[in-house]
């Protein structure tokens, strides 16, 4: 697996790039809220955004154009859907990990787009 810094069309090319969207992030109450002493949420989204980016590129540069190429059969195109669900591990990983997008574990429905779930604002200390 290829990562992110590794390919010539990345967007979060560096660690520069991530340590600034991080500060960016960490700028925005709705983030900043699940930050503690030892844990910062920021970093966490913006370098899973990084891995992220990672795995889709592979998914899209090396995986898909094997699946499609209908030389690839046989235990050649097992061996893409497996790479396939490698990036797939990836990616789940960075959709659960994050507290930020805790509430896209509760989605019983993959097509449900009605936003229920997207994160609410921190509570107002005042009314506590």
């Amino acid at each position: 697996m290829r990562m992110a810094g590794d390919m010539g069309k990345t967007i979060l090319r560096k660690i520069d790039g991530v340590a600034e969207l991080a500060k960016r992030l960490s700028e925005c109450p709705e983030v900043s809220r699940y930050d503690s002493a030892e844990y910062r949420e920021a970093w966490a989204v913006a370098d899973g955004f990084a891995d992220l980016e990672g795995a889709f590129r592979t998914f899209l540069d090396e995986c898909l154009p094997k699946l499609v190429d209908s030389r690839v059969r046989g235990e050649a195109l097992v061996d893409v859907l497996q790479d396939v669900g490698e990036e797939l591990r990836t990616i789940l990983w960075h959709i659960q990990a994050p507290k930020f997008y805790q509430y896209l574990h509760n989605c019983s429905d993959a097509s449900n787009a009605d936003n229920e779930g997207k994160p609410k604002p921190p509570p107002d200390d005042s009314k506590l």
